[in-house]
């Protein structure tokens, strides 16, 4: 096949492909979140899915199943039936241990090839450095499964697997060819294998590539999408990585601002950033949102679900009003805030992890977490005595009886049906005094004089101290 060919049936398929996906929408009703639509990048991962012979599918270790594309391990089989995918679960460092077992169990029961692997402590152990809450040496001492992987043992594990494969691929040629062959000498012919990253942006393939290679080769960035081609680093003469550009796959499992929320899609260019706070609200417990910025969120209503989850504006207020953040206009700058809080949740700095299908006590989970960093400030301390003291002083309320000043404050919330209330009126009288055109004041500081004529005004006299004009004449001639 010529490259022209090769180029016309590509752009063919591609076409064929996006139109399938715009009938689903408008026929089935669903929401397609968006999606990579530039065949270059396409083409990109099509190199690299026809040059490895292991793929390595880069997922965040905080939620794997969002990160996965089950559709690109089945087109990686259609190319080759002894083509392997395995999951590289990146920030393994972020997870707990007994997390990582129920991952594990997870991935082995459903036969999916994994590693934990953590791209910022490999990088900190070739610097010399020490990253807080991570240990090489209990690392070591887990099994197999649960383990976080260093660079050295990384590197023998993908190389091992990719060897395996070549070797199944030859064997199965050779038995095609009734040439067969003991394992050994299988095994001898394999000289070379390649390992190709794929996934989506913003999951540390880059930075897991600079950390493999032990020097910076591929720019890493916090903004989604910095590799722009497919890059071929040779690690040793046996072993060969290529790095993929990021791609973001089609769903309808998603949202949008779940994306953003993940760090899938550029945080400085959304446009709706309550929705994305709202999606971190929802995962992260209450309790934890204050210790972590030392902020006191208001309170559900008592008509309302005590357990529920904060709103975004709530979260966003307390927040600006910690930092002092306000716009021009003297109002809450919320889109500041937003992308702070957005930039802590995917670094890390905001403890969230989702749990297996079926494990529903991620909130326990996270409360552990919490209680074991603890307040390290006098002041956190200080909000949590206080939020004790308001907590006993609850108790101690009979909940027979409501609270009259609760009462009042709902009453004052709501717009009763009549319009009859005192308060309604009051409300109204004061703003039509403050919306009142001001009254120009009479000015009093000039009189009209005239000449003793015909009694027109002629000259307006300001009560100002007088002038003498016969002095002023007699300095004028001199």
């Amino acid at each position: 096949m010529t490259v022209e060919e090769l180029d016309a049936n590509e752009r063919r398929a591609f076409l064929v492909w996006r139109r399938n996906l715009a009938r689903l929408e408008e026929n089935d009703k669903l929401v397609l979140t968006p999606f990579e639509k530039n065949i270059d990048i396409w083409r990109q991962l099509w190199r690299v899915l026809e040059r490895s012979d292991l793929l390595v599918m880069v997922v965040d270790a905080r939620d794997p199943l969002f990160y996965r594309c089950p559709d690109l391990e089945a087109y990686a089989k259609e190319i080759d039936e002894h083509k392997r995918t395995m999951l590289l679960v990146n920030k393994a460092d972020l997870l707990p241990l007994n997390i990582r077992k129920r991952w594990a169990d997870y991935f082995k029961a459903h036969d999916i090839l994994f590693v934990f692997w953590s791209a910022k402590a490999a990088t900190a152990t070739l610097e010399g450095k020490k990253l807080s809450g991570y240990s090489e040496e209990e690392s070591d001492s887990l099994d197999l499964d649960t383990k976080i992987y260093g660079r050295d043992e990384l590197l023998m594990r993908l190389q091992a697997e990719a060897e395996s494969i070549v070797a199944q691929r030859r064997a199965s040629t050779s038995e095609e060819d009734h040439d067969v062959s003991s394992s050994d000498s299988v095994s001898s012919v394999v000289k070379h294998v390649v390992v190709g990253f794929v996934g989506y942006p913003n999951v540390g393939k880059s930075s897991t590539i600079n950390a493999l290679v032990g020097e910076k080769r591929t720019g890493v960035t916090h903004t989604p999408g910095k590799t722009k081609h497919f890059q071929t680093l040779i690690i040793s003469e046996e072993l060969t990585l290529c790095d993929c550009p990021g791609l973001v796959f089609p769903s309808f499992s998603s949202s949008r601002h779940e994306m953003v929320a993940c760090g899938v899609l550029p945080i400085d260019r959304m446009t709706k950033h309550r929705e994305a706070i709202q999606v971190v609200a929802d995962r992260v417990p209450r309790n934890i949102l204050e210790q972590i910025y030392k902020i006191t969120l208001l309170k559900p209503k008592p008509y309302e679900s005590q357990s529920r989850p904060p709103t975004a504006a709530e979260l966003l207020r307390a927040y600006c009003a910690s930092r002092g953040h306000v716009s021009h206009a003297g109002l809450p700058d919320e889109t500041r805030a937003a992308r702070q809080i957005l930039k802590d949740y995917i670094d890390g700095k905001i403890p969230h992890f989702e749990l297996p299908p079926g494990v529903t006590d991620v909130e326990k989970e996270l409360e552990i977490i919490a209680r074991s960093e603890g307040p390290t400030t006098s002041s956190a301390v200080n909000e949590s005595d206080a939020d004790d003291l308001d907590e006993e002083d609850e108790d101690a309320v009979d909940p027979a009886e409501p609270d009259m000043r609760d009462v009042l404050d709902d009453l004052e919330s709501f717009d009763l049906a009549n319009g009859g209330s005192k308060t309604a009126a009051k409300k109204k009288e004061a703003s039509h005094k403050h919306h009142k055109k001001p009254q120009r004041k009479n000015d009093r500081s000039w009189r009209v004089g005239n000449d003793g004529g015909d009694g027109t005004a002629v000259v307006r006299v300001f009560q100002k101290p007088a002038v003498n004009l016969s002095a002023v004449g007699a300095s004028g001639r001199v």
